[in-house]
């Protein structure tokens, strides 16, 4: 009991660079966060997510993972925001329900942190502390940088989640050397994985950071391979230990962000028709409320509508109508002239098939019911005109290489009904697989001519009403989803009489069957559809190239005041840009230069002063290069604020750059005075400029028509030149 005698004593090293850096980020990020109260050029596209969490509606957005976006609403939880606001102009102003300031809150912070983080990086790289400071500076004044933060965007927090990446990364290689397997070794080893899988959540392009740092430890791990030092217990250990964090812990964390995205967004919404019938049926509402009591095993006499698992060009049900094909088509060639077999995008009630035994004349399910089970033969009755669906060696419509599908009509020649098909269940546990409701995705295998029936995707002309073909794929290419379907809506047919049959078609369905789908396998789906779904990508006023981003050759007007000429563009310093690309440029040459005299064995920098150059260009220009050169590869619209993360990383490689220019290159003191002298020179000027734009990064004062000219980006050179 002695320690009750002593009093209890924390001691705690507290770095004052980090403590003023966090104040003025908070402070330049935070300043009049709620100004503009009016809707600022993408939180228009984010709020409607938002608005979405905030009411559990689901929703589908392929731009990105659901980690950014829940970070966002938290942020509309914590401000009671309830959803209701209308997200659909640019300069709306936004009604007093909604918690402005508090919607970016979390951007601002993820801004904010960003500073003491560059700081800390380029510490634990280990240059100088006058190094890390300039780099917090930079990423401080950075115009862009600050307009990005300080809006309801996410590209501040992906550039954070990457930061805090390459941190803990290096915070855990520091200690490697010192402390392996202590308590802070492990928490940094783990923290770079988890800030790793946040980094992808936010959006897809954080993989490209992800894969760097794998890339660096990747490299690091071969070294301690080589360690003759260690024991083969103690290397399979660092192995598993890195395996874990790097790899286990960050797909355990991505998967963490799709569960708890899936449990938030319960409920049917707008987007819903492009996910599968399993997929909209564990929704509440929606196609929920519809299917709630089929049955669940399709039976012969079961009247069931079948939808099309390819969901493109629009989700679409097997359909038919009393209207027949043209005699001759357009181009000349000729058809059967049997009524039309199409995909229709809409629910209708000539969506509706039974499912017929051809053994058995009964278009009723027996009691019990007959199950049909995989590799049955069936035949597809419609449901309002009774004719069978039927395909034959005559060219389809629009897809002359496939065959026609067609319900056959009787015209007495000499074209005999074709009109069986073999159920094949596509993703069946066993061959004796019976065909289930919603859950099985089967394919129809015409047995005669061995063709698939296939949504082809191409709109009929006008005599098809402009709905969808489907065709007989006779040369199958293998398995493809516009060859799948799915029966959506499910109920026993009791009547044989045409005229009854017709009024149950037109009745709701019974009986109670739960069908929710497990976590994975609407991860599966949810994730596979996020890739897949095809964006926009038409062009915009304000898109851009690459090449444009490195020149700063663009610019994006955010917000316009209704009013007053107060407006906000994201624009980037031309200073630091320019003198960013000019770094790298400057660090490749150095590098190759020192790399071929290596190879001649002239070694012009000490052993540790090289491998902390090589590491500071692997994470800093390699980090600029990986966030920046595979957008040369996208097809899609492209906008200046795509290339903050990878400016973020070039700007920490040029504090990096000047102090590897004094220490190794400048020879004598004068050359270190005349060189310091002219750095401290071009920072003043990055400050100016960022100063002058300082009225187009808040927007909080009116220009007049003179300033506003002299304020385009194009003339911040002049601007700078004119003043001095």
């Amino acid at each position: 009991m002695g320690f009750l005698q002593r009093p209890v004593v924390v001691t705690a090293d507290i770095n004052l660079n980090v403590v003023a850096l966090t104040a003025v980020g908070l402070l330049s990020r935070l300043w009049q966060l709620a100004y503009p109260r009016a809707v600022v050029f993408d939180e228009v596209y984010y709020g409607q997510y938002i608005s979405f969490y905030m009411k559990r509606i689901f929703f589908l957005d392929g731009s990105g993972p659901p980690f950014g976006h829940m970070l966002l609403a938290l942020g509309g939880y914590i401000g009671g925001f309830d959803g209701n606001f209308l997200w659909n102009r640019i300069g709306a102003e936004y009604s007093s329900n909604v918690p402005v300031w508090c919607l970016r809150l979390l951007p601002a912070l993820a801004g904010a942190l960003s500073v003491p983080m560059a700081y800390q990086i380029v510490w634990e790289l280990g240059f100088s502390p006058c190094a890390a400071m300039g780099a917090a500076l930079l990423v401080l004044i950075e115009n862009a940088l600050v307009t990005q933060s300080r809006l309801m965007l996410l590209e501040s927090v992906l550039i954070f989640f990457d930061l805090l990446a390459v941190l803990s990364y290096l915070k855990f290689f520091n200690s490697q050397k010192y402390r392996p397997f202590s308590l802070s070794w492990w928490f940094w080893l783990t923290l770079t994985g988890v800030a790793c899988s946040c980094a992808v959540g936010v959006k897809y392009v954080g993989v490209f950071t992800y894969l760097l740092v794998l890339g660096v430890a990747a490299v690091h791990t071969w070294h301690l391979i080589g360690d003759q030092t260690l024991s083969n217990v103690c290397v399979l250990c660092h192995l598993l230990a890195r395996a874990v964090a790097l790899l286990l812990i960050p797909a355990a964390t991505y998967l963490l962000f799709f569960y708890v995205h899936l449990a938030l967004l319960c409920r049917s919404g707008p987007h819903d028709q492009i996910m599968s019938s399993a997929f909209q049926a564990s929704l509440e509402g929606g196609l929920a409320r519809i299917t709630q009591g089929q049955p669940l095993e399709v039976a012969y006499g079961s009247q069931v509508t079948l939808k099309n698992a390819f969901g493109k060009p629009v989700p679409c049900w097997l359909h038919s109508h009393q209207s027949t094909y043209p005699v001759i088509y357009e181009s000349g060639r000729g058809s059967s002239h049997q009524q039309q077999v199409t995909c229709y995008p809409f629910k209708d009630v000539n969506n509706w098939w039974i499912i017929k035994d051809p053994g058995r004349h009964q278009l009723v399910v027996n009691n019990p019911p007959r199950p049909v089970r995989h590799g049955d033969i069936v035949q597809l009755v419609h449901g309002m005109t009774t004719r069978f669906l039927n395909t034959h060696d005559v060219a389809a419509p629009l897809s002359p290489h496939s065959q026609e599908v067609s319900c056959y009509v009787d015209y007495n020649i000499s074209m005999p009904a074709q009109n069986l098909w073999r159920l094949d269940i596509v993703n069946r546990e066993s061959d004796a697989e019976v065909w289930k409701t919603i859950l099985s995705e089967v394919r129809f295998v015409h047995v005669n001519t061995s063709a698939i029936l296939k949504l082809s995707g191409a709109h009929l002309p006008d005599w098809g009403f402009r709905q969808l073909e489907v065709v007989g794929e006779k040369l199958s290419r293998g398995y493809h989803e516009s060859t799948v379907w799915n029966v959506e809506e499910h109920r026993y047919g009791k009547s044989q009489e045409q005229k009854e049959r017709e009024l149950e078609l037109h009745s709701p369905t019974e009986s109670d069957i739960s069908r929710n789908l497990s976590f994975m396998a609407r991860f599966s789906e949810l994730q596979w559809r996020m890739l897949t779904v095809r964006s926009d990508d038409s062009e915009h006023k304000y898109s851009s190239t690459p090449l444009d981003w490195v020149m700063l050759d663009t610019n994006i007007a955010y917000w316009l005041h209704p009013r007053t000429s107060a407006q906000i563009h994201l624009l980037g310093n031309v200073v630091i840009w320019a003198s960013a690309s000019l770094a790298t440029m400057v660090y490749a040459l150095l590098f190759l230069w020192y790399l071929l005299r290596r190879r001649r064995k002239v070694y012009d920098l000490p052993e540790d002063s090289w491998l902390r150059w090589v590491l500071a260009g692997a994470l800093c220009a390699g980090g600029w290069a990986v966030n920046y050169l595979p957008f040369f590869l996208m097809e899609k619209t492209l906008f200046l604020y795509h290339y903050l993360p990878a400016l973020t990383f070039q700007i920490l490689l040029l504090p990096v750059v000047f102090e590897h220019i004094s220490d190794h290159l400048c020879r004598s003191q004068l050359q270190r005075s005349l060189f310091g002298a002219l750095v401290v020179a071009w920072f003043a000027s990055a400050c100016h400029v960022s100063n002058t734009l300082r009225p187009l990064t808040y927007g909080d004062r009116s220009l007049s028509p003179s300033e506003l000219k002299a304020l385009r980006w194009k003339d911040s050179w002049d601007i700078l030149i004119r003043k001095h």
